[in-house]
């Protein structure tokens, strides 16, 4: 039987391995008192500075503290605000990479979860400095990546950085984090299944072949790390910690294949739209993972129209025929993106993606070639969608649009827009070439908004 303490003998031991940044991963219970000896053994530095919002800090600050001034060093504090939460922006980074600069000997130690890792690690890098990671909760597979997922400008990228020397993961402080935290981490790692779906897309049509190493990192074990969802409601220990090993190994996955194709997908890009538009429910930011659960939902559902379709006659000049060119794309995206700067952004995406007749040829010939092998990969890897909407619901995830505070009309706007804001080849590239963006978003749209077509469009 595969358990989360034969994985870190096994997958997360050999990672650390071939890292070429991280030397140790510790992840287990009452591990925070390894916090200054680990630190000791990765930097000379005298001095540490603690950085976390109030809400990290008061699940583990106080103990970090300690045990890095039990092994000598002298340990500073910069902790932000968690009312309102903090915005992983590289405007809120810019503190930490300010002190950071003002003296060079400092050795930066995140403790927290997505924001405030990736606020750390952008500004540890732009110092050129490594720093280390005390996770708080298991909330996103960000930990030991070496991307930072930032908004810049308002346009939300991620941001290529270094992982960190050394992530320490105490499952008694994890276990004890809100429910709903290690639940938006189930939903990040829900989003692979989709993501997975898109790369598999992404290589048959000849945009980027799958890297077999970052592949078997997210994918092999997926549905393990996946397994007993109401785990993570209840707070099981096990589950909880099954759902960080997992998360872990995506964060070596993407720094081994150097960006966040091996974790990202179409659902991604979904999630990644509403963050730069500042969704609010109920008064408060949507966190990243919500936004990503509710996005491999509709992800899924995309797929599962596109395995109910038959490739096999598919008519290639036809299609050729009625694609758009790039002023026409260009004509779409002003339609669906009406936020300047992000629109300007999305439009650099755009045309670094868009490929012209002959290339759209070969791609259609392959997919008409390919597809009954296609669609047997595609059926092996995918969850359909009422599955993983039970997984979710019992892992307390939201699945609906609804849950965290968009419309069915905005769910509509969201799936026609969200092609544009990354050039990573997904779902909705492969709609477009295809000619069925709109066929597969007209069917998806009222299941996934639960009202009539008529209901979306008003």
């Amino acid at each position: 039987m595969i358990t989360w303490k034969s994985k870190l003998d096994s997958l997360i031991r050999l990672a650390v391995e071939r890292s070429s940044v991280t030397n140790e991963v510790r992840i287990g219970q009452g591990l925070l008192s390894d916090v200054g000896v680990v630190a000791r053994k990765v930097t000379s530095s005298p001095k540490a500075l603690v950085v976390a919002d109030a809400r990290g800090f008061d699940a583990a600050g106080p103990a970090v503290v300690a045990a890095l001034r039990d092994e000598g060093f002298s340990a500073d504090t910069l902790i932000l605000p968690a009312d309102p939460l903090p915005v992983a922006s590289v405007g809120e980074a810019e503190p930490i990479r300010a002190t950071l600069a003002a003296d060079a000997g400092i050795f930066p130690v995140s403790v927290g979860s997505g924001v405030i890792n990736d606020c750390v690690k952008y500004a540890a890098f732009r110092t050129d400095r490594r720093y280390m990671a005390v996770a708080t909760a298991a909330s996103m597979d960000g930990y030991t990546s070496a991307g930072a997922s930032l908004a810049r400008d308002g346009f939300k990228v991620t941001i290529p950085t270094r992982a960190p020397v050394a992530m320490i993961a105490d499952l008694d402080v994890i276990t004890a984090a809100p429910p709903e935290m290690n639940a938006w981490g189930y939903g990040d790692l829900a989003g692979k299944v989709p993501a997975g779906g898109d790369w598999i897309l992404a290589e048959t049509m000849g945009a980027e072949p799958i890297d077999e190493l970052a592949w078997s990192l997210v994918q092999e074990d997926l549905a393990v790390w996946l397994e007993g969802p109401e785990g993570i409601a209840s707070g099981d220990k096990d589950a909880i910690a099954r759902l960080f090993t997992g998360l872990t190994a995506v964060g070596f996955a993407m720094e081994a294949h150097g960006s966040s194709r091996p974790a990202s997908g179409a659902e991604h890009q979904i999630a990644h739209l509403w963050e730069m538009q500042g969704l609010e429910h109920n008064g408060r930011k949507v966190p990243h993972g919500a936004a990503v659960a509710v996005g491999c939902v509709a992800s899924l559902a995309l797929f599962d129209w596109i395995l109910e379709q038959d490739f096999d006659g598919f008519d290639v000049p036809a299609t050729l025929d009625a694609a758009p060119g790039l002023d026409a794309r260009e004509a779409e995206l002003a339609r669906a993106i009406h936020e300047p700067r992000t629109a300007a952004m999305a439009r650099i995406e755009l045309r670094a993606k868009h490929v012209e007749r002959d290339i759209h040829e070969i791609r259609l010939n392959r997919l008409r070639s390919n597809w009954r092998a296609v669609r047997k990969r595609l059926e092996t890897q995918l969850v359909r969608r009422e599955d993983m909407v039970s997984k979710l619901r019992r892992a307390g995830a939201p699945v609906s649009a609804a849950e965290i505070g968009v419309s069915p009309r905005h769910l509509l706007e969201t799936l026609r827009a969200a092609a544009f804001i990354r050039r990573r080849y997904t779902i909705f590239d492969f709609l477009h070439d295809i000619g069925s963006t709109e066929a597969a978003i007209a069917s998806v749209i009222p299941r996934l908004a639960g009202v009539s077509a008529l209901e979306v469009r008003k």
